[in-house]
């Protein structure tokens, strides 16, 4: 579905100093290359994969310019093709470490070094870290050993598998409503399971939700996923009168929350106590030439929102690097 082109080249990208490297391939990561390359910045992309999040979601309907939504693969497509026309390559290879090299911050840009899972190095003037956050895990007995087995974090992905078999969607936000109807639209024996007794989706899906005849257990958290090879059965709880019960399904979609996904570069204490990265309203970190964008900063996690924040990050960026030049006379 993807070009890997840039994947073969990565060794000749090793050689070269970046103007800005950017971590991640999400909206906030696509915006940030496309800005950049505009102001005519050398930009490449590292990148596990492309579209984060927003590549699994079925359809999304609050993105602007697409009043009868569009998927979330289309819209990955779409933003990758801007990219790849401007000229930036995407490096798939997942980012383990950056090291920064020995200077003075204020005085010029670091030559910051990003190390990956693959052995490779990059050298980039500035970094844009947008790598977005994971699924949360409900880390109960059974989730680790069956997932792949009946146990999903996305519907897109895994939903058609499941047609005419019944499941559990758990959580109350915008996904889980969402990913809950596309499972019945497909065909989805579907009931949700939300741990309170109210939604925190837009009152839109939830208007939706209702209609569509889903039956939802609210009050309800899962304590364990029963199976040996495949998902057979929950074992549910009910919070308020402690009630436990086993219901028979062939599979339970996870949708409450992210986590983020810092480890990577929590030796240069740049993030919060939960792996967040706090930045000021330029998108710029605690490190000088380091900026940050999207899900990341534990902002409104919206597309909408990490599309601003990546084109902020690459006019932080940019400005980062005139000051330093404007100082040497360059």
């Amino acid at each position: 579905m993807f070009s890997l082109g840039g994947f073969s080249r990565g060794r000749e990208h090793e050689k070269k100093l970046w103007d800005v490297l950017i971590i991640g391939a999400g909206p906030a990561g696509f915006t940030a290359a496309i800005y950049a390359k505009r102001f005519g910045l050398d930009t490449l992309i590292i990148s596990k994969d492309l579209g984060g999040n927003m590549a699994l979601t079925d359809l999304i309907e609050n993105y602007p310019g697409f009043p009868e939504g569009i998927s979330g693969s289309e819209l990955t497509n779409r933003m990758h093709e801007q990219v790849k026309k401007l000229g930036v390559d995407v490096i798939f290879d997942e980012v383990e470490r950056i090291d920064p090299a020995e200077c003075a911050y204020y005085e010029g840009p670091c030559k910051f070094t990003v190390k990956t899972k693959n052995g490779r190095e990059y050298r980039g003037k500035t970094i844009i870290i947008a790598v977005g956050a994971s699924p949360r895990k409900l880390n109960v007995p059974g989730e680790a050993e069956l997932t792949g087995k009946g146990v999903s974090y996305c519907a897109t992905c895994d939903g058609p598998l499941f047609k005419g078999k019944k499941v559990i969607v758990v959580g109350g936000g915008n996904t889980a409503l969402q990913e809950a109807l596309y499972l019945k639209s497909i065909g989805v024996d579907v009931t949700l399971v939300h741990r309170r007794q109210k939604f925190r989706a837009d009152k839109i899906l939830q208007d939706r939700f209702k209609e569509s005849g889903i039956p939802a257990i609210l009050d309800t958290i899962v304590t364990e996923i029963i199976g040996k090879d495949r998902v057979e059965a929950v074992r549910l709880k009910n919070v308020k009168t402690g009630e436990e019960w086993e219901m028979p399904v062939d599979g339970v979609f996870i949708f409450i929350g992210y986590e983020p996904k810092t480890d990577f570069v929590k030796h240069l204490g740049i993030t919060d106590d939960y792996g967040y990265i706090p930045v000021d309203m330029h998108m710029r970190t605690k490190v000088p030439g380091i900026f940050a964008a999207g899900d990341i900063t534990n902002v409104f996690k919206q597309i909408a929102v990490a599309v601003g924040q990546g084109a902020i990050a690459a006019n932080s960026a940019k400005e980062f690097l005139e000051k330093w030049a404007e100082k040497n006379g360059e």
